[in-house]
């Protein structure tokens, strides 16, 4: 699930609507939604992300929260090494390997070192 997924689903969880009844309003595909909320799609358009916040009533911080969770969402990610240090290169494979197998304390801890970095 992306952090865009995961936010999505508990506006929609927290205001008792099914995801049918979602999908319908925004004219989307009750699968497309789902895939969607899992991370199974990539990062959707501002569109529909100004649909989304309209439909919620969402506005000011809250809707820039919600364009910043999708800016970090992609379930694909590509990371383009060349020109940086072999470390960064190596670092980059790794991680792409070993993501999965990080649990949620060592995953917090990178993300501190990652956000923290200038």
């Amino acid at each position: 699930m992306t952090p865009f997924g995961q936010k999505l689903r508990d506006l929609r969880k927290e205001r008792g609507i099914t995801a049918k009844e979602m999908a319908k309003a925004l004219q989307l595909s009750p699968p497309y939604l789902s895939a969607l909320e899992h991370g199974h799609r990539g990062k959707p358009t501002t569109v529909l992300i100004h649909q989304i916040c309209a439909y919620f009533g969402i506005i000011w911080d809250d809707a820039e929260e919600l364009q910043r969770l999708a800016d970090v969402s992609h379930p694909k990610v590509t990371i383009d090494t060349s020109g940086l240090s072999p470390e960064a290169t190596r670092l980059a494979n790794l991680l792409s390997k070993k993501v999965n197998k990080l649990n949620e304390e060592e995953i917090e801890k990178l993300l501190e070192i990652v956000e923290n970095s200038k």
